[in-house]
Order: C-alpha cells, then structure tokens, then sequence
C-alpha cells in the first residue's frame, strides 16, 4: 500500500536539474492502483498570437513547496487518503518543447487519478507562487497575466527565488 510519505513536491533548478515525468509515474505508483495519470506541461512555441521564443520561470521557493503540499492535502481531501500525488516545477529558463511541470496522481481507480492529477495541476497553475516571463522572437518579454498573486505588480519578485 501506500508508503511513508504519499506526497512528491519539489521545485527544480533548469541549470541543476531536468524534470522526470518517469520518476513521477514511479513515485505515484502502487500494488493498490489501477489509475495512474499524468500531466507534462511543456514550453510552447505561441501564444496569444506571438511567436514564443523561451520562458523564465521565478518561482518563491519555501513557499511554493508549502503551496504545493497544501494543494496535495487538499486533493486528498477530496479524493481520499488512498491517494499519491507528485507535483514538480521547473525554475529558470526553459526554451520551446522543454518541461515546466509534472504532475500525476496514483489512485485505486481512474476516475480518482484523472480528477486528482487535473484538480492538482489548475491549483498549481492558478494558486501557487509562481511567475512567467515570455521571451518573443522579436526581442520583446512581458511577464504573464493571470499569475497566483495577482495582486503584485508586474516584474516584481518575492525573495527566495530558485
């Protein structure tokens, strides 16, 4: 059954270390769970109709960590103890195609996996901590709208950065 600690959150230097979507599906699997699902979130090549060139991302590392595992408490809450979940994102800059995040989930079953990994991953991009910078093919940068902390100015960061 589920082991010590059913929970995965890490947030990774891109210059130190690359994301594993591997080690996530090993991470939540069990003897118990017939569900496993994944998420990949990659860097992609447009958005909102400009040409994409790369993405930074600055995250507030401690408390991203604590975000994430409050997440996980919460996705647990509503979809049971008997649960795994792995949540891991990138810091740094990422060109076009590389991982940002993963995320999966490992239940007794698969409609519990799909609405885990799903209810983790819109908490993650929604809630948490952390900032995105486009870089465009025309030299331009803007950070992102929509962030979790929407109440910051723009380009402004919070200390303890990855």
């Amino acid at each position: 059954m589920i082991g010590s600690d059913p929970i995965h959150c890490s947030v990774l230097a891109i210059d130190q270390a690359t994301l594993d979507p591997a080690a996530a599906l090993t991470f939540v699997s069990d003897p118990a769970f017939g569900g496993l699902d994944l998420f990949v979130g990659k860097v992609r090549s447009h958005n909102q109709g400009r040409e994409v060139v790369g993405v930074s991302y600055d995250i507030h590392r401690s408390l991203a960590l604590t975000v994430f595992r409050q997440f996980a408490d919460e996705v647990r809450g509503q979809f049971g103890p008997r649960i795994k979940l792995y949540v891991a994102h990138a810091c740094g800059r990422l060109g076009i195609g590389e991982i940002a995040v993963v995320v999966a989930a490992g239940t007794p079953h698969r409609d519990q996996a799909f609405g885990a990994c799903r209810a983790l991953i819109e908490a993650v991009k929604h809630r948490a901590p952390i900032w995105k910078q486009e870089h465009f093919a025309d030299g331009d940068s803007a950070w992102s709208e929509g962030c979790a902390l929407c109440g910051e100015e723009p380009g402004q960061k919070m200390s303890d950065p990855c």
